[in-house]
């Protein structure tokens, strides 16, 4: 569960765990200069209701956790039209914004995060507004096709053949932060082109660049990171135990290596929580493999890893329980009822 607080942390210490396990922040000074001057900055991350959310998306869903505990306003942009963009069928987007306005909430209550100051945005009821259209096209008018393709290339789908569409995509992504009012995007590191994008191009159309915020990426279990169009490389939200179990134990993890999907998900999640706790990791073992271990950190996780003092399966096993707890108190029952709409073929 996320620490919560009763009162606002120093400004050093909003930044400290605002920045903690990001992969970049452009630009820090800004950021810190944003915390020391303004009582409630406003962050927003933006998704695309797409295929079914999976445990990769608790990487910025802890980082949105860290924000509204730094005391920021954080907005949730459920981004329908960018779904439709990015080839997901236009009959289903309605149907996929209600999964996800009610999963990213419960993912995060989940790990403990107060989400009184958490707001749900719906795309399509920003960005159809004439004025917004109109700096889209005034926007298209400024940047090149070469720069808004390079920008799209690692979150769209474009393909040897793109659609128009895959091109419109950054170009609304960076107007979202106008008309979102947010001082600050949160995005995962697939997301820094279209961010760079933003920063160069707002201005050009009479904008303020925003402050990027960047996560690192969750390595697949399976493959490079976790998808939600791959079944194989992901932890459904309403995945049971026991496919938990089988999907952990034919994770990727060679015995004495830390270069996996398992590992990076403690590192960046489940140690993180661990950590605010004062927790530790109980890892079950039988008397005859050295008995029951516990840990306070990823550190000492991986040194063990690393000298196989600790085999893969005893760590996979732990993973999995942690994991199954976690997911356990979100309302599955609702989110299965919304699946069956959204995600019926």
């Amino acid at each position: 569960m996320v620490k919560k607080t009763t009162k606002l942390l120093s400004v050093e210490k909003r930044f400290d765990l605002i920045k903690r396990n990001t992969a970049e922040i452009i630009t820090e000074d800004s950021l810190k200069k944003l915390i020391k001057t303004k009582k409630k900055p406003v962050v927003y991350l933006g998704t695309a209701p797409t295929g079914r959310p999976h445990v990769g998306y608790f990487i910025w869903g802890l980082k949105l956790a860290d924000l509204l505990r730094a005391g920021f306003h954080v907005k949730v942009l459920l981004a329908d039209l960018h779904a439709a963009l990015d080839n997901t069928p236009w009959n289903v987007l309605e149907k996929r914004y209600d999964y996800y306005a009610l999963a990213i909430p419960e993912m995060l209550k989940a790990i403990g995060a107060d989400i009184k100051e958490l707001e749900i945005v719906k795309g399509s009821e920003m960005q159809l507004k004439p004025e917004y259209m109109y700096d889209v096209l005034k926007m298209s008018s400024i940047v090149s096709v070469h720069d808004t393709k390079k920008a799209a290339s690692d979150v769209v789908k474009l393909g040897d053949n793109p659609k128009l569409s895959g091109l419109i995509y950054p170009l609304m992504q960076a107007c979202d932060e106008q008309y979102l009012e947010v001082d600050c995007q949160l995005g995962g590191t697939d997301q820094r082109k279209i961010m760079v994008l933003a920063r160069e191009s707002l201005p050009k159309i009479g904008y303020d660049s925003r402050i990027e915020i960047m996560t690192p990426l969750l390595p697949g279990l399976i493959g490079e990171k976790m998808s939600a169009s791959d079944p194989n490389s992901k932890i459904d939200l309403l995945d049971d135990e026991e496919t938990i179990k089988k999907k952990i134990n034919k994770a990727d993890f060679i015995e004495g290596n830390c270069d996996n999907g398992i590992i990076s998900f403690l590192e960046y999640f489940l140690m993180v929580i661990k950590g605010d706790n004062s927790e530790k990791l109980l890892i079950k073992r039988p008397n005859k493999f050295g008995g029951d271990v516990s840990y306070l950190d990823i550190k000492s996780i991986k040194e063990d890893v690393i000298s196989k003092k600790l085999h893969p399966q005893d760590l996979k096993l732990a993973v999995a329980l942690e994991i199954s707890n976690i997911l356990s108190r979100i309302d599955k029952k609702k989110l299965m009822e919304l699946s069956k709409k959204a995600y019926s073929d």
